[in-house]
């Protein structure tokens, strides 16, 4: 019996962003989902402090995912023995000799290292640089610019890879910083055998390109349907995972759209286009083809900062002219349809959180640098990451007055009553409602305990699918842990 799928779709206490999900056959010749990222802490000071892991499920389940263990150390670098650099967002595939090569960038070095491995999953070893065929490194001729968050597709004979950064301090159009760039790779997996080419404009580079707005930034990824090559990436406004497409790898890019914001702006099925339902920063991901579906594989940050993101995803539909629909984030993605109504769903699922207060500028607001104004989902340290001891789920704290929480979507049939489990110094009530600015169906009373304590109340949900939003009314500080519904 499949599990609930939930997003975030890992456990609540991994920190997985910059995802690139990879379909390989396992050792049994069984297809299997691999997702690769970077690897933050909790409640790290800095992006990607913890070494490359791999987690794993079956391609027709995305419920059930598996913890493959440490894949790469930052360590096994020549350049970082003493593990001062951190790993930066990698990307792997299978090449011709059919081994699997893991490219990836140290956060202070300006070229890509590459290692392999003779399974998806197992202990990758450093291999060398990408270099030109007169041995100098990617990223240090003299019109080179530092490289950054590669991405890697083979296609029989060739390997094409990509890299880069905008970050709008280029000089001239020509300077390649102000494009993202791609490279062919010889059959060792580590010789240019042609390139550098310009491929996806920077902002100094758009006018006139159709990039206009969403202009490239970085986190380069880039797949194939049919004869179509799709390439995305984070645009400059950096909460959007945008693609642009082309019928040839390495040229004739053009605009396509935005496929999935963090913060779910441009969205405006459910709100107005321009208000922002959850925290606004980078973004990295990809779509893979999965079991005949396809998905988009994303980001999202918890715990009041910049450097705890953990790994969502959400189905996507191609339109018959090859483009896509954005997609909302929800907290239901891996189920492939609603959430179930009965049962009990830890907080940390939320896919909205915002204020009902107009903050402004909300793009400052909703930054992740734990503003107190703003709720957001953290947990209680573990006594060991590796056995979990004593671990819990997480769960959303900072909860203050008119501020809001939101879960998408369920399958409500019958509900009558509603139980959240709260702890922290609070006293007031959760409206309950089933659209962000609707009325409420009831609320729930609370006040402060010291332990996690569950308050109810008799609450009828229309049948039907339905979003949940629960705003708090009150005085002190909430802490929500789970809701329940009956």
């Amino acid at each position: 019996m499949k599990k609930t799928g939930v997003n975030p779709f890992l456990p609540s206490w991994e920190y997985i962003p910059d995802g690139e999900p990879h379909v390989f056959n396992d050792t049994d010749g069984n297809p299997r989902v691999y997702l690769y990222g970077s690897h933050d802490k909790f409640n790290g000071y800095a992006y990607c402090m913890n070494d490359y892991v791999c987690w794993s499920a079956p391609e027709n389940d995305l419920t059930d995912w598996r913890y493959e263990g440490i894949i790469y150390r930052k360590t096994d670098d020549p350049q970082n023995k003493d593990g001062s650099m951190h790993l930066y967002a990698p990307d792997v595939t299978r090449g011709q000799d059919g081994k699997f090569y893991l490219y990836y960038v140290l956060d202070k070095l300006d070229v890509i290292s590459v290692a392999v491995c003779s399974a998806p999953c197992g202990k990758y070893e450093f291999l060398g640089y990408v270099h030109y065929p007169c041995g100098t490194l990617l990223g240090r001729k003299e019109d080179d610019v530092p490289q950054f968050d590669p991405a890697v597709f083979t296609e029989g004979s060739k390997t094409y890879l990509y890299s880069g950064q905008c970050t709008g301090n280029g000089k001239t159009v020509e300077d390649y910083r102000n494009h993202s760039i791609a490279v062919v790779l010889g059959s060792d997996m580590l010789t240019i055998q042609e390139g550098p080419f310009p491929v996806i404009p920077g902002i100094n580079a758009s006018e006139g390109t159709g990039f206009e707005g969403h202009e490239f930034f970085e986190a380069s990824s880039i797949r194939k349907k049919d004869d179509t090559w799709y390439f995305i990436y984070s645009a400059y406004s950096m909460n959007e995972l945008c693609y642009a497409t082309s019928k040839h790898p390495l040229k004739d890019f053009k605009y396509g759209g935005v496929i999935v914001s963090n913060a779910d702006l441009n969205i405006d099925a459910y709100k107005p286009a321009k208000k922002q339902m959850y925290f606004s920063n980078n973004n990295h991901g990809s779509i893979a083809q999965i079991a005949g579906s396809w998905y988009i594989f994303y980001h999202r940050h918890t715990n009041g900062n910049e450097f705890s993101r953990q790994a969502c995803l959400e189905p996507i539909k191609f339109n018959k002219d090859g483009s896509i629909n954005q997609v909302e984030m929800t907290s239901s993605g891996p189920n492939g349809a609603p959430l179930p109504c009965f049962g009990e769903y830890g907080a940390y699922i939320a896919c909205n959180i915002f204020s009902l207060d107009e903050i402004a500028p909300p793009l400052k607001t909703y930054w992740p640098n734990r503003n107190p104004e703003m709720p957001f989902i953290t947990q209680d340290e573990c006594d060991s990451y590796d056995t979990k001891k004593n671990y819990e789920n997480g769960f959303i704290t900072n909860i203050i007055d008119n501020r809001a929480v939101g879960f998408k979507y369920f399958d409500c049939k019958g509900v009558t009553k509603i139980a959240v489990k709260i702890r922290g110094y609070c006293r007031g009530f959760f409206e309950v409602r089933i659209k962000w600015d609707g009325e409420p169906l009831g609320k729930i009373d609370v006040v402060s305990s010291n332990i996690w304590k569950y308050f109810s109340s008799d609450i009828s949900i229309p049948d039907g699918i339905r979003s949940l939003y629960f705003i708090y009314r009150g005085t002190g500080i909430g802490t929500l842990g789970s809701f329940k519904l009956s």
